[in-house]
């Protein structure tokens, strides 16, 4: 009796100390699974013309921040922008840039030197058009069949098909695609150095954007008062 009653109380203290053991197994179990959780990994950007996008520098570390005014972006259109956003936003910079350069040109020129269209074209630039369609009446749907190539080309060679398009309206640039690097260069004048490459864009955007401000004060100015920028400037 003494026996069994020894026997009963050993088996009472073996089971209550295992119940305050940790499973061991389970334990094995539970430290497997956290071992093989996957690591989310950095995203591996691609570089083109010596740039690797920057998810920490301003504009994804774009060219064209210069002294003295650097990060430039008082309303922050750039602020929060993905690189897909980003690459459109300096796409449409960059374009429209070149477009401003060859009008600032265009109003120069045209306003001081008119041998088309047998020299009936007078007055100020932005009127110019209107007489071109009185003498040339096709020019002006000429004119449109041109930049309509022109356009076609561009986004063949940097814009995703619009099938492809994951989420963004109007469409997006290709990953390998560096915005404005249309492959036109029949002068050869684009760098094979990154640092140089780098150098001529920012100057680029520069001109660009000056020519941008330039040709906005001359369509004012002319709308204004009907004179040509020569005469508003009493050259």
């Amino acid at each position: 009796m003494v026996r069994a009653t020894q026997l009963l109380a050993l088996a009472s203290v073996t089971g209550m100390v295992g119940a305050f053991t940790a499973p061991h197994r389970l334990t094995r179990v539970s430290t497997r699974v956290f071992s093989e959780a996957p690591v989310a990994e950095e995203p591996k950007y691609e570089t083109i013309n010596g740039w690797t996008a920057d998810p920490s520098a301003f504009c994804w570390g774009l060219p064209g921040n210069i002294a003295p005014v650097g990060n430039f972006d008082p309303i922050g259109l750039s602020k929060d922008l993905d690189l897909t956003e980003m690459k459109r936003f300096r796409e449409a910079e960059v374009t429209h840039g070149r477009v401003s350069m060859l009008a600032v040109l265009g109003f120069l020129t045209a306003e001081s030197f008119h041998p088309l269209f047998g020299g009936m074209i007078a007055g100020p630039a932005i009127r110019h058009l209107d007489q071109v369609r009185q003498v040339a009446p096709l020019f002006f749907e000429i004119l449109a069949v041109t930049i309509g190539l022109a356009e076609l080309y561009r986004s063949l060679v940097g814009w995703v098909s619009p099938q492809d398009v994951k989420k963004y309206f109007g469409g997006e640039l290709k990953d390998n695609y560096y915005p404005g690097d249309i492959g036109f260069d029949p002068l050869g004048l684009k760098p094979t150095d990154p640092k140089e490459f780098v150098e001529m864009q920012t100057k680029e955007l520069q001109n660009g954007r000056l020519a941008m401000l330039a040709a906005m004060g001359f369509i004012f100015q002319e709308t204004v008062n009907e004179q040509g920028i020569f005469e508003n400037l009493g050259l």
